[in-house]
């Protein structure tokens, strides 16, 4: 019986996220591409196919069928798709070179947000929730929605509820911190919980200015191949053992479970079956901090935190940050990178900055932000959004074939 081959990463790129009035997209992508071409060490012409992400191109440049704008930037005549995450592009990369339709294909993610920050808000509400958007509610409504049900839920009152509200603002200024490290991220600064408590103060609500992840503009890339040909381009390979994704309604009052996201849950335990490890294989994990409370139920809804409880975790491990969650007795690793909150939000190309990271730390090659394990580093997972948590894609990532 012929084994599958395994999709592999043979080399990453991207650019730094922030403002980048003055470039145009085809620019980013050019140079996160070149850059994760230059890694693998192939040329264009090697490539069999593209998969790209972006949400909003056609919206903030005028991009009609982007396919064609980057085969003419590309000088390809390769099939190429489109799709709205990276981690959805990377999906579908994957199942080509499962499915043995290609080989070596070019893997890419790029948005230009910022300049027209204000005339895509009500698309951005529109991607996470129709009908809260229809009754008034801004992109962060849902945030401040969901953190109120699980006070609720779990019954979290007086100290308790402080201690929670100052894990939350932990979880920023960890990202931060992590960030200072980044070359690519666009807040290298650091912030204190008293940044993120005056910004709740003015905002009069729960969460403020600095519980959410800014807009942002960038591209990533990465090349992936089967196993097969990956040995010839590269003796660091990452493979990509386990990709999963599971979807939920798109109104979130309509959902089941409030506290969390069914399609998380639903989409780590297949990525795990698929990739033949359990929760305590892993260490490193970039998750979807669009805002401090989603990284925070992410603990749960990925299993390494009991339902109710992440907040407790990440408040006594940042009392004294050494660079990690401890989770009942473990280490976690987690947004090493400073998550979307520092290193940035460029939709489309957000995903890539998560596999960028995790593909750098298992390779040894994250500099000053490496990971520091006990043990050998052999496996790290990324969960990329969209909406809010209506669909869900989990990637594991790991330095060897199981």
């Amino acid at each position: 019986m012929n084994k599958k081959p395994i999709p592999t990463i043979i080399g990453v790129g991207r650019t730094k996220f922030g403002e980048h009035y003055e470039r145009e997209p085809e620019n980013l992508i050019e140079e996160a591409w070149l850059k994760a071409s230059e890694e693998a060490g192939i040329e264009r012409k090697d490539l069999e196919a593209g998969y790209f992400s972006d949400y909003f191109l056609p919206l903030t440049n005028k991009i009609g069928l982007e396919e064609g704008f980057l085969s003419e930037l590309s000088e390809l005549h390769i099939p190429m798709e489109i799709s709205r995450s990276f981690s959805s592009a990377l999906m579908n990369a994957c199942n080509a070179i499962q499915a043995e339709r290609y080989k070596l294909v070019l893997v890419g993610g790029m948005e230009k947000m910022t300049d027209r920050w204000d005339k895509i808000r009500d698309d951005l509400m529109m991607l996470e929730d129709p009908w809260s958007y229809y009754a008034g509610g801004t992109p962060e409504a849902n945030h401040e929605l969901l953190l109120r049900e699980y006070i609720k839920k779990y019954g979290i009152l007086g100290e308790d509820l402080e201690k929670l509200k100052i894990a939350l603002a932990q979880i920023a200024v960890k990202n931060h911190f992590h960030a200072l490290k980044n070359e690519h991220a666009q807040f290298r600064r650091p912030i204190t919980l008293e940044h993120v408590f005056k910004a709740r103060n003015r905002a009069r609500r729960m969460l403020g200015l600095f519980d959410f992840a800014p807009i942002s503009d960038g591209a990533t890339a990465l090349i992936l191949a089967s196993d097969e040909i990956a040995s010839s381009y590269t003796d660091k390979p990452v493979y990509i053992l386990g990709s999963s994704s599971a979807t939920d309604y798109i109104t979130f009052p309509s959902r089941e479970e409030r506290t969390g996201f069914l399609a998380t849950r639903m989409a780590v335990e297949n990525a795990l079956k698929k990739a033949g490890i359990s929760r305590k294989d892993i260490q490193l994990l970039e998750i979807y901090d669009q805002s401090t409370v989603m990284e925070m139920i992410s603990l749960e809804d990925l299993g390494f935190a009991k339902f109710g409880t992440a907040w407790q975790y990440i408040y006594s491990s940042c009392e004294d940050y050494k660079g990690y969650y401890e989770i009942e007795g473990k280490k976690l690793f987690v947004n090493l990178n400073g998550g979307l909150k520092a290193d940035g939000n460029p939709l489309g190309a957000t995903g890539g900055a998560q596999i960028y990271e995790i593909f750098k730390q298992l390779r040894g090659e994250a500099g000053e932000r490496q990971v520091k394990a006990d043990g050998e580093l052999s496996f790290g997972c990324a969960l990329e959004l969209e909406g809010f948590g209506t669909k869900a894609y989990c990637h594991i990532l790991g330095r060897n074939v199981l």
